[in-house]
């Protein structure tokens, strides 16, 4: 009798052995389908985040509210206009940060750094690294070009203002914009840039100009590489009305408008 129900217990307990392993068995093969399932699903997203990655570089940085968002990744650099590259027909006002078209050409002292033929100004100061940006008031004048440029472009006979000669600009004249690629890219900004905001990613050799009137995009230069120094780049055309005053970098970063 004892080991009768011995016998049975034991063959019970075999039942249960068994009966836990093809329970365990299942369990690891629901885990198996459930964790191939995540890693499908982990792909899907993976692969929807690089698919947002690329908007985001291709378009999302078009967008109205990119230029602010866009502040938090990027230092705002005070910059001030040098006096020796300023060409003799520009004054220079308010510390350096303001240009106009003078009534007539100033009698300075002859300097190879200084522009001759047409009417530009550089930044005072050199950019070699990182990813910064400034913005510049124009107003109601549409005559001048905005931009950077390589600290050592030609200031005297025949200047071609395109990124094979080192500058990269845009140019807004006579109610007509354009990037100063080769050839000339027209643009159609919605409204009249009153105040341009420029991102310089100086490793990625990218160089945007943002409307901060309506906050849209206006262009991108995608040199690639910049390799060497760049210092702020800006010409004024003849005109009674033609003048631009960089922002303070507190006001630039603070307020709506500068």
């Amino acid at each position: 009798m004892y080991s009768g129900r011995n016998v049975l217990e034991i063959r019970k307990e075999k039942e249960m052995i068994n009966l836990r392993k093809m329970i365990n068995l299942e369990e690891n093969d629901q885990l198996r389908k459930e964790n191939d399932q995540l890693r499908k699903e982990n792909g899907k997203l993976q692969k929807e985040i690089d698919e947002r990655k690329t908007q985001f570089r291709n378009g999302w940085q078009k967008s109205s509210l990119y230029p602010d968002w866009r502040k938090e990744f990027f230092q705002a650099v005070t910059i001030t206009l040098d006096p020796d590259t300023a060409h003799p027909s520009l004054v220079l006002s308010e510390g350096n940060r303001r240009v106009t078209w003078g009534e007539k050409s100033q009698d300075l002292p002859e300097n190879p750094q200084r522009f001759y033929s047409f009417p530009c100004v550089l930044g005072l100061q050199v950019i070699t690294s990182g990813r910064c940006y400034w913005e510049v008031e124009v107003g109601d004048s549409q005559a001048l070009d905005l931009g950077i440029c390589r600290p050592h472009v030609m200031r005297k006979g025949g200047i071609s203002i395109k990124p094979e000669d080192g500058f990269w600009a845009i140019r807004s004249y006579n109610d007509e914009y354009w990037a100063l690629t080769s050839p000339e890219t027209q643009l159609i900004p919605k409204e009249h840039p009153a105040r341009v905001c420029i991102f310089l990613e100086y490793e990625e050799g990218r160089i945007s100009f943002y409307n901060m009137t309506d906050k849209s995009h206006i262009h991108t230069f995608s040199q690639g590489s910049f390799e060497g120094p760049l210092k702020p780049f800006f010409r004024l055309w003849p005109s009674d009305s033609a003048c631009l005053t960089i922002c303070p970098v507190l006001e630039a970063a603070q307020n709506p408008l500068c």
